[in-house]
């Protein structure tokens, strides 16, 4: 997690992608959460980058804001038909219902961003 900095806008990149940021000497792609899981606009604007190392592409989701880094025993699937790709499922952590986001498939609905539709 790291605070936004300044974005450099990449050119006709689709509207998810508030931009390009350094982070550490490296090119990060910064995409906005929200956007990206179709999810309504919040009272809050987004406030963090959090940070996916991807190997050789590193990934940044704009996010309002993270309670905490957990591990977890048990997830439940995603429904059948309603899953969203980036979402692995739900879980309960300390009694509330926590939405549990899968790495790949945030992975995979950046790079689908990028490729032209059929």
């Amino acid at each position: 997690m790291v605070p936004p900095e300044r974005f450099t806008r990449v050119p006709r990149a689709p509207p998810a992608v508030s931009g390009v940021m350094n982070f550490r000497g490296r090119v990060v792609t910064v995409v906005e959460m929200r956007q990206l899981l179709s999810l309504p606009e919040g009272q809050n604007p987004p406030a963090r980058v959090l940070l996916l190392d991807r190997g050789r592409r590193d990934l940044g989701f704009l996010v309002t804001d993270v309670e905490g880094i957990e591990a977890l025993e048990r997830v439940s699937a995603a429904a059948p038909g309603k899953a969203i790709p980036a979402v692995r499922g739900v879980a309960r952590l300390k009694g509330v219902g926590v939405t549990v986001l899968d790495p790949e498939g945030l992975d995979a609905a950046v790079l689908a961003l990028f490729t032209p539709q059929k």
